[in-house]
């Protein structure tokens, strides 16, 4: 049976100079938390969408390659995963994210470097994040008066 997760943003004012918020109310991890054109392109305190889709990658990809690993025999001590999103600000028609670098760290008694990398490689094929990534976005717009 499907399910959905989803998480709120509310934006005002032009690209530049206005301010956002983004919430998780599902969860309650964090409500209101601040986003702006400086926390995304600049250096601004608050956080970005692209952080965001970071964090969900490598929290995705470190339970896929416990789920895989757990599947061959082998139960990890600790995955330690940092996703990088780049993002190019130069493309047409705007920014892109044009890649993720996940660079996992692992301890895992008894696996070798051979099996190791296999089980990685299978995680990133098969993390939902990664698969999703690539999938077919919908969209329901409505104006208010």
């Amino acid at each position: 049976m499907a399910f959905k997760r989803y998480a709120d943003a509310v934006w005002q004012g032009d690209l530049q100079a206005g301010k956002g918020s983004m919430s998780t109310p599902q969860s309650g991890l964090f409500a209101e938390q601040n986003y702006s054109f400086k926390t995304r392109f600049g250096d601004e305190k608050g956080t970005n969408p692209e952080e965001l889709l970071a964090a969900a990658h490598a929290g995705c990809f470190s339970m896929a390659l416990s789920a895989i690993l757990g599947k061959s025999g082998f139960t990890p001590d600790r995955i330690e995963t940092r996703a990088e999103a780049t993002m190019d600000p130069g493309m047409d028609p705007g920014p892109t994210i044009t890649g993720v670098n996940l660079i996992v760290k692992a301890k895992i008694p008894s696996i070798t470097n051979e099996e190791f990398q296999q089980i990685a490689e299978s995680a990133k094929a098969g993390c939902v994040i990664s698969r999703s990534l690539s999938v077919p976005v919908t969209l329901s717009a409505t104006l208010q008066d």
